[in-house]
């Protein structure tokens, strides 16, 4: 038996780091709003909870990307597939992660989208040169390290 999954990221910024990591990956934003209209007109989610983003109502707490072609449910607007999902921390990012993603460009590209991702709020940390390849270290707006391959 499989399991579904989905890596969360601490934030202080979640909608923030969501736009960042959709511009990233080329992944959507998620749209609960269909969800959170529900829950409020029923009165099981208070409107102090949610915040305005893209012209739509989300949590303000939580912010979630997901691959553009996987499946997900229309009526919360969760994804079933590849899925990010940013939670609000009070504290910001302190010391090295201990899990990042690494983006694969390939050689040929790695630069032309090292530039791209600086653009969408990246900071170039370092070059990896070794005898099994060559990537960068760059950290996303809240600091968190990840590779381009």
């Amino acid at each position: 038996m499989t399991l579904h999954w989905k890596l969360v990221i601490d934030a202080t910024d979640p909608h923030g780091q969501a736009d960042f990591w959709a511009g990233t990956l080329g992944y959507l934003v998620e749209d609960n709003s269909p969800l959170i209209e529900r829950l409020l007109a029923l009165g099981a989610a208070p409107e102090a909870a949610t915040v305005e983003s893209h012209g739509r109502l989300a949590w303000r707490d939580l912010a979630a990307v997901r691959h553009p072609g996987d499946p997900y449910e229309e009526e919360s607007g969760m994804g079933l597939g590849r899925r990010l999902l940013f939670q609000r921390v009070p504290e910001p990012k302190a010391g090295k992660n201990r899990l990042h993603l690494d983006v694969h460009a390939g050689p040929d590209r790695r630069e032309t989208e090292v530039v791209r991702l600086e653009g969408l709020g990246a900071t170039r940390l370092h070059k990896v040169e070794e005898p099994g390849g060559t990537w960068w270290v760059l950290a996303d707006p809240e600091g968190n390290e990840f590779c381009v391959q």
